[in-house]
């Protein structure tokens, strides 16, 4: 660890001007430090601007307990970060931009105009003025025989020798934006555990669709449907049917659970219920009627209100001997079984699993492997679902790195 001295002759190093790199630097800056960030794109904040497009979703106004659930396996992990900046901090912070913000009928939270856009370009401004420098177009190589940083830039390779480092490079999703997993072998060329990156957050393709329900519904949302896996409590929502399988808020909830079981057994099922308003005895009464000369479906779509893609996946994912059972249909109605077999590959998901375990961290998010090097964000080894945690988890993990930075800075022993 470096002795103490005045922090404005100290340099910072951070990789990627996303959410956690960003805010990192804000952190490390304000203290005086000097800054530079790096970023692969022509411009910094490109996958946070993507996440912005029809709404952006910057954290969610649960309670704290549910809001740590989840994290997963991680929660204990994350705790202390998020307790240290958890929504109402992050919504603080945003005020403090000049952007409001306002609670959704759902409890997501978001910028009064919707955007990402003016939010970004406030941050940066105030980034500018504490001295923060950003370099675009430059994409890291690792470190150099003496331990200085290797960065490509427009005009070459440059050393960089930077007192402190923090990484923050993203998972491994939505490649063009920069997130490409590029820094893992790197890492790990320097004894660092990663966990194998993997899709979250993502679509899962089922078997094969029948060629008639995949050109009569690919691309239908569906709703209101509610979806258990397991023993679980159902989840309410929709989702989209797809080409070849499915994918929607509804869908990346359960992705996590998906994926894993998938890893394990070869594939998952999921059990729809088709009407979620309706208790089993409504629906199995309602099919109990007579039907006179009408066909099932019409009887159902009369009924029940049964029809369109909902009736469709009905007609797909059940069997002749269910039709001509009305209890037995009406318990298909209500636990309807569909089985996916992999998730959509990584650069389709909206975000990743995996990436630097916590046990190779420290308590301030240095790697144990490589003094004086932090990482944080979505390049470390934790998930959660769309609705704000992403992000906010992002936040808090950028602001624990550069405070764990400035710490080392500052020559701070235990």
């Amino acid at each position: 660890m470096p002795d103490a001295a005045p922090l404005a002759s100290r340099s910072a190093a951070i990789i990627g001007g996303g959410p956690a790199g960003l805010m990192a630097a804000e952190v490390l800056a304000a203290a005086g430090v000097r800054v530079e960030v790096f970023d692969a794109m022509p411009s910094v904040g490109r996958k946070f601007l993507l996440a912005g497009v029809g709404g952006m979703n910057i954290t969610h106004s649960e309670e704290r307990e549910p809001f740590l659930s989840r994290y997963g396996e991680r929660a204990g992990t994350l705790e202390p970060l998020i307790d240290a900046f958890d929504s109402r901090a992050l919504r603080s912070w945003i005020h403090g931009l000049g952007i409001d913000t306002f609670v959704g009928t759902s409890g997501r939270v978001f910028p009064t105009d919707m955007k990402a856009a003016p939010l970004l370009r406030a941050w940066l401004k105030r980034l500018r003025d504490t001295g923060v420098v950003l370099h675009t177009r430059h994409r890291w190589r690792g470190w150099d025989a003496d331990g200085a940083v290797l960065v490509d830039g427009p005009e070459g390779q440059r050393r960089v020798n930077a007192d402190v480092l923090v990484l923050a490079l993203g998972g491994g999703s939505w490649q063009r934006l920069g997130s490409d997993g590029a820094w893992v072998p790197l890492l790990q060329q320097r004894g660092v555990d990663i966990a194998p990156l993997q899709p979250a957050n993502c679509g899962f393709e089922v078997e094969g669709w029948s060629d008639f329900f995949r050109d009569k519904f690919a691309g239908s949302p569906v709703k209101p449907v509610a979806i258990s896996l397991d023993d679980k409590a159902p989840r309410q929502g929709e989702f989209v049917v797809t080409a070849g399988g499915i994918e929607g808020s509804l869908i990346y909830a359960l992705s996590a659970a998906l994926r894993e079981r998938i890893n394990a057994s070869g594939s998952a099922t999921l059990y729809l219920d088709l009407l979620p308003g309706r208790s089993p005895e409504q629906v199995a009464k309602a099919i109990a009627q007579p039907r006179g000369s009408k066909s099932v479906a019409n009887h159902l779509r009369g009924r029940l209100g049964l029809d369109g893609v909902r009736a469709g996946l009905l007609r797909e994912l059940s069997n002749a001997e269910d039709y001509a059972d009305p209890a037995r249909l009406a318990a298909t109605i209500k636990a309807l079984p569909l089985r996916v077999v992999r998730p959509r590959p990584l650069d389709e998901a909206i975000s990743s699993a995996g990436g630097v375990r916590f046990e190779a961290l420290d308590e301030h998010l240095m790697l144990n492997a490589v003094p004086g090097v932090f990482c944080a964000g979505e390049m470390l080894d934790w998930e959660a679902p769309t609705g704000g945690y992403l992000l906010t988890a992002c936040f808090a993990c950028g602001r624990a790195a550069g405070l764990g930075a400035l710490r080392w800075l500052q020559g701070a022993r235990d």
